[in-house]
């Protein structure tokens, strides 16, 4: 049994298994449809208990449809329906309880102790679907897309973040530690990652560079990167911070810096941080970023059951 928390917690070499075997499956899946069940029924009777605290439409589904695919199911639970450290019942017995019945839990929470917590009680995967710090397997799923578009390893190609400091770049700075991959970061000097952040990825030996200026941020870049400037509970000043971000807009005079065959990627949903021109434009893959996010997902699964080959 092993749990998807943080990607730096993860091995480089599992990682890029997953990686592997989420191509093989993808390539193998060519000639089926939705819910047909992978040759094997990998993840037969296994039952995998999701909670989502935050809204969420492409965990949700990629998650369904992953455990579907591997021959296993799934139940979805609102913490505000369950005894979640409420009501008399601690978060460790809810774990418990929660190892009882489910054979894996995905976890989407607006709290990192939560996340801390369940990892200790629980007897099964506890896997981390989003939380304040991190969201891991979206950027794992990411890396796989920058792969696939580019056909080439992640570590021979120049990537570049642009907006905020968030949950999404938090994880992707971890993987470009292990995966060995050069980050530009194009921000506004006072939303800078924080500081234990970069001190690890340093002391890891990370290839980070932080610009003031997004268009030095985006300079023969290979992959552009960018998520909402405004997270759907951001409590800070809104008018304030689209403000501050105004020059870090992604448009096409930004990305004629990057390299002429570059890509566009968002972990959506999208905001005003990108101009309809790049979203729409040829350059985007969002649409292919999102859908890959179902075949990572199984190979987390697996990974996680401990049946991954």
């Amino acid at each position: 049994m092993k749990h998807f928390i943080e990607l730096k917690d993860i091995p480089s070499k599992d990682l890029k298994k997953i990686i592997i075997d989420a191509k093989k499956r993808k390539n193998k899946r060519k000639n089926l449809n939705t819910l047909e069940v992978d040759s094997g029924s990998p993840l037969k009777g296994k039952l995998l208990i999701q909670m989502f605290e935050k809204a969420s439409s492409r965990t949700r589904l990629s998650f369904y449809i992953a455990i579907k695919q591997l021959g296993g199911g799934t139940i979805n639970l609102k913490s505000s329906e369950i005894h979640l450290g409420r009501g008399g019942e601690s978060l460790a017995d809810t774990a418990k309880v929660l190892s009882t019945y489910g054979d894996g839990f995905m976890l989407r929470t607006s709290n990192d102790k939560k996340i801390s917590s369940f990892s200790k009680y629980l007897k099964i995967p506890l896997i981390n679907g989003l939380s304040p710090s991190s969201h891991p397997t979206q950027v794992l799923s990411d890396i796989f897309t920058v792969q696939e578009i580019k056909k080439r390893s992640i570590n021979n190609l120049l990537i570049c973040w642009i907006g905020d400091s968030n949950n999404v770049l938090n994880s992707l700075i971890a993987a470009s530690v292990k995966f060995s991959f050069p980050l530009n970061i194009g921000c506004p000097k006072k939303y800078r990652p924080k500081k234990k952040i970069i001190e690890w990825a340093i002391k890891n030996n990370a290839k980070i560079n932080i610009f003031y200026n997004a268009k030095d941020a985006a300079k023969n870049a290979d992959v552009v990167f960018t998520d909402k400037v405004i997270s759907l509970n951001d409590n800070v000043n809104k008018i304030k911070k689209l403000k501050d971000f105004k020059n870090f807009k992604i448009d096409n005079k930004l990305m004629s810096y990057t390299k002429k065959n570059s890509i566009f990627l968002h972990c959506l949903p999208r905001g005003n941080e990108v101009t309809d021109e790049v979203f729409l434009g040829k350059k985007s893959r969002v649409w292919q970023q999102a859908m890959n996010r179902v075949h990572v997902q199984k190979s987390i699964l697996l990974y996680c059951f401990g049946k991954l080959r």
